[in-house]
């Protein structure tokens, strides 16, 4: 069994007893299936042999009839058998592709932020999608049809056999031809399934960027470049799949002229075997349907395999997600620090993103209540430094501690519930206001609107059509850069954390509206650890203790009295905003 399969396997034995079910259907619709030629050569040589020459139908009436019952019978018992055959079966099969999309999306809600940085976001939805449902076909109809094809094939060869030896012998002459013939194309179908699956993930990928970034592309009169680039896309996504019908289309013609040419050889020699009375004319019909019935299965293999070497390709390209490990994970036996306070403390900490040093012998401790700001030139490292506190990325052991725990030591639950992260670039979701500032949690209506008003949104969601209820669009994309970022600030205060992190959370709002929230927000921050990081000074300036970093290391420290005294990098940034300032007021 190869590893990708071997990877499937454990799905396939969720359902064993379904599977098990559905598979004595298929083995009573496939028996029955066979037995009805088997009928049909006996009620031949039965009317042969009683009417002789002189046929008449009256005479050959109730045996006819009875022959006819039992056909039908047949055929009724069959019918049933393959219904349920099918309900069971192909039904497992959605359920694995359900537990098979929640264990993809549940992964990657595991995978670290670096990770999606390196793989565009139309591919992850490909494989989600198209790539799955080619997977579910090989858990469902692909097994079910192969099993049914194969039981066909091996059944009518022992009955064939039994009826004619060396008939059978001369009806397998092409079997070599056909064996090769399916070897050589089933490798070549799952190389081409390959590149059509990447090209479609590719595709999706291209429509999804000129959509997110539709703004942009307008802005621009960039639309003709995104035009030509979806048509090469789309049109090496038809290259592709035309090479996949030409390959299709050459396979069953071959296969369906191999075994032409066994149905021809049959006919041939075993009509001269009922001349010769080698074989009666029952065992020639019921011969010649079983010859029909093989024909199925080999047809039904070249579909069958298709079908395998897609689903095949498709999982291997599950399989490259599945398998990314985590770069975050839960301690094996975590600490229970019991309520969190909310204290702080990076311990000589040196951090680098795939060996480039990012961050450089950081040390800082911030006591609950108070205040720590990180400030410093674009690059310097502000926002990595708050990232590896929430564990967004997995800092070094002993660098980053919490009420005295090494963050690593802490379960990931409680570490981040006892975390409100607002980022620089906050994201909402098609959902209300009030949908998107409670954000899973269950909160009364009075608790959002109190986080909304100490975010400063509250007079903004008065003028909304439906106030809180008002839907904000994909990505909030009805809300101003300002209302978005205070969005998520109501987000993060609803959630009453111990620490909370505002990642240059009011930078989309002017000054005065940033002197407002702040002011709103003292109150709460007075009941728990605050870091804010921010370009401008005016944010800061209250902060018990500030960090100025530069390319990775504190190059200062100190409140802002102590850093303007000081006329470092800190005291420049101050005085160049102050004229900035001064010159935007006159």
């Amino acid at each position: 069994m190869s590893p990708a399969a071997s990877a499937l396997f454990p799905y396939l034995v969720r359902y064993r007893h379904r599977f098990a079910l559905g598979s004595v259907f298929l083995v009573l619709s496939t028996a029955i299936t066979l037995a009805s030629p088997w009928v049909l050569k006996h009620a031949i040589d039965h009317l042969a042999v009683r009417l002789g020459p002189d046929f008449m139908l009256a005479a050959a009436g109730p045996s006819l009839a009875s022959h006819a019952a039992a056909l039908v019978g047949l055929a009724l018992a069959g019918g049933a058998c393959r219904f349920l055959m099918r309900r069971i079966i192909i039904g497992a099969s959605r359920e694995i592709e359900l537990d098979l999309r929640n264990d993809l999306f549940r992964h990657l809600q595991r995978l670290p932020p670096a990770w999606f940085q390196a793989n565009r976001t139309g591919d992850l939805m490909s494989r989600a999608t198209n790539d799955l449902s080619a997977v579910r076909m090989l858990a469902g109809p692909a097994i079910m049809y192969t099993a049914s094809t194969s039981i066909t094939f091996v059944v009518a060869l022992v009955l064939m056999l039994s009826l004619s030896p060396a008939l059978t012998l001369f009806a397998l002459l092409p079997l070599p031809l056909v064996s090769v013939v399916v070897q050589r194309f089933g490798s070549a179908i799952y190389l081409r399934s390959e590149r059509i699956q990447a090209q479609l993930a590719h595709m999706s990928a291209v429509v999804q960027e000129a959509l997110a970034g539709v703004r942009v592309v307008r802005a621009y009169r960039r639309e003709g470049v995104e035009i030509e680039r979806f048509r090469e896309a789309n049109e090496e996504y038809v290259a592709r799949s035309r090479a996949m019908i030409r390959l299709q289309g050459a396979f069953h013609p071959t296969l369906a002229f191999l075994l032409g040419l066994s149905a021809l050889i049959v006919l041939w020699i075993g009509s001269r075997h009922v001349i010769d009375g080698r074989l009666s004319i029952g065992d020639f019909v019921a011969f010649n349907v079983y010859v029909a019935m093989l024909s199925w299965p080999m047809i039904a293999f070249g579909w069958v395999t298709n079908m395998l070497q897609r689903g095949l390709a498709a999982w291997q390209r599950m399989l490259d997600v599945l398998q990314v490990e985590p770069a975050v994970r839960d301690p094996e036996t975590p600490v229970a620090p019991g309520r969190i306070r909310g204290a702080v403390e990076f311990r000589d900490l040196t951090f680098a993103y795939d060996g480039r040093a990012v961050l450089s012998g950081v040390s800082a401790r911030v006591e609950p209540g108070q205040v720590l700001a990180l400030v410093g030139p674009t690059g310097s490292g502000k926002s990595t430094l708050v990232d590896l506190l929430p564990r967004l990325y997995d800092p070094p052991p002993g660098t980053v501690f919490v009420d005295g725990i090494d963050v690593r030591e802490l379960a990931l639950d409680t570490l981040r519930g006892a975390i409100g992260y607002v980022p620089q670039e906050p994201l909402l979701f098609s959902e209300t206001v009030a949908g998107n500032v409670a954000f899973g949690v269950r909160a009364a209506g009075g608790a959002v609107a109190d986080a909304v008003g100490l975010a400063q949104l509250d007079v903004d969601v008065a003028g909304f059509p439906r106030g809180l209820d008002t839907e904000v669009g994909e990505r909030g994309i009805t809300l101003s850069g300002g209302q978005k970022q205070r969005a998520a600030l109501a987000r993060a205060i609803l959630t009453d954390p111990r620490i909370l992190i505002l990642d240059d959370a009011l930078s989309a709002v002017d000054t005065h509206t940033e002197e407002a929230i702040l002011a709103r927000l003292r109150e709460v921050m007075r009941q728990r650890t605050t870091i804010l990081v921010a370009h401008r000074i005016s944010t800061v300036r209250d902060a018990d203790l500030i960090l100025v970093l530069d390319d990775g290391r504190v190059v200062e420290r100190g409140t802002h009295a102590e850093l303007v005294a000081l006329d470092g990098l800190y005291a420049g940034l101050h005085h160049k905003q102050l004229l900035q300032e001064a010159l935007e007021e006159s």
